[in-house]
């Protein structure tokens, strides 16, 4: 069986007045991510572990930030497009592993949704899906709360023969 194996990590600035969405998920808090989307840093680094795994590029060369088309766009949207380029590539996610590293606020009271979320997008079950959370002990720009990383490795699997 033909596996690919895709990695990719996004990091957004936390700023005043915009929301914290991680992985579909708005979560209380007074600090959002800056971006030209809705800063989803999960979903970006999911659908980017995606077009590295089928070497198709980054995100950007996909959905630019200099795109009035892409302003403010809902992450799911670019995770549904991307998974659409792995079904037409013949291709299904195997599992997938996402860690997210932020200071505040905690998350582990909605990893579940998180999970649930990722899982429907993929079109796979939840226990494909690993979702982890942790802090940078203070360290950089994430460990001083001004940022929000992600990175997502995925493995998928060829289900379909003779497509490129």
């Amino acid at each position: 069986m033909d596996y690919r194996v895709g990695f990719s990590k996004d990091i957004h600035r936390l700023v005043e007045n915009r929301k914290l969405i991680i992985a579909g998920v708005e979560i209380p808090y007074h600090l959002g991510e800056l971006a030209h989307s809705d800063g989803d840093v999960l979903y970006h680094a999911l659908a980017e572990s995606i077009l590295g795994a089928l070497a198709l590029g980054d995100l950007g060369k996909h959905f630019p930030d200099t795109s009035s088309e892409t302003l403010d766009m809902d992450s799911s949207l670019i995770v549904k497009e991307v998974v659409k380029m792995m079904k037409d590539k013949g291709y299904q996610v195997n599992n997938v592993d996402i860690f997210v590293s932020l200071e505040k606020p905690k998350l582990k009271d909605y990893i579940e949704l998180m999970r649930k979320n990722v899982a429907t997008l993929l079109e796979v079950s939840v226990d494909q899906v690993s979702i982890k959370a942790g802090t940078n002990e203070g360290c950089g720009e994430v460990g001083k709360g001004e940022a929000i990383e992600a990175t997502s490795m995925i493995m998928l699997k060829k289900v379909i023969a003779n497509i490129n």
